[in-house]
């Protein structure tokens, strides 16, 4: 059973999301506010999912999905927001997010979500075999989820693992951000398709020596992005 956290200070909306959470087979955790939810991340060492309501008392979620990534990049974190402007779901991925869903939204959507993320998470356990991808002074290996550069582990969320994993996969083929979106994020995908180029910001951050003339992670004008493995 995935285990969940939910952070919303409002209880009817939190109780309306745990309903839906528990109906669909989720275990739930609740949390009214940041502090409570940071004791119940560093208490449980098996959340799958975490939910974060922006706008809560005390440590906003944020700083929240901040603090969970300075020690966790396994943890899937989907952001719950009011806010429409375009710089805060921006923000939000920035920090470490995975996701993000508007309110007011359906039980219908944020399920959708969060079994497509889900599959990010648990992308290693369904692996049926031992198997290493090597590029450059790059490796991954599905089975521990270890991607390293020059036998240094680098810290990669769900999203970012899956998204390396498909660009090692297909090296040096040029990916449109359509195709990265249907083959990571699920074809059910509703979102902002600018999700795709947060994530390879974030990535060439913690791959290139130099981000804004990247290596490895190019963008190919006109068309989306490849991995520039040997030739």
């Amino acid at each position: 059973m995935s285990k969940v956290l939910i952070m919303e200070d409002e209880e009817s909306i939190r109780s309306f999301i745990v309903l839906n959470l528990k109906r669909n087979g989720f275990d739930v955790l609740e949390a009214a506010d940041g502090l409570e939810a940071m004791k119940i991340i560093n208490a449980v060492s098996d959340i799958d999912i975490a939910l974060l309501d922006v706008m809560v008392p005390g440590i906003d979620g944020f700083e929240v999905c901040r603090r969970i990534r300075e020690t966790n990049e396994r943890i899937g974190i989907i952001f719950l927001t009011a806010k429409v402007q375009e710089q805060d779901k921006v923000y939000a991925l920035s920090v470490g997010a995975d996701d993000h869903v508007s309110k007011p939204f359906s039980p219908t959507e944020l399920i959708a979500r969060i079994q497509s993320l889900l599959r990010r998470v648990n992308v290693h356990r369904e692996t049926a075999a031992k198997v290493t991808f090597e590029s450059g002074p790059f490796s991954l290996d599905l089975i521990s989820k270890q991607f390293k550069r020059n036998g240094q582990s680098i810290e990669l969320t769900p999203t970012e693992f899956s998204l390396v994993q498909f660009f090692l996969e297909k090296e040096n083929t040029p990916l449109s951000r359509d195709v990265l979106l249907d083959h990571v994020w699920g074809k059910e995908y509703m979102g902002d398709p600018k999700i795709v180029d947060v994530n390879i910001r974030r990535l060439r951050q913690k791959i290139e020596g130099n981000p804004s003339e990247p290596e490895f992670l190019q963008t190919v004008w006109g068309h989306g992005y490849k991995w520039k493995g040997r030739a």
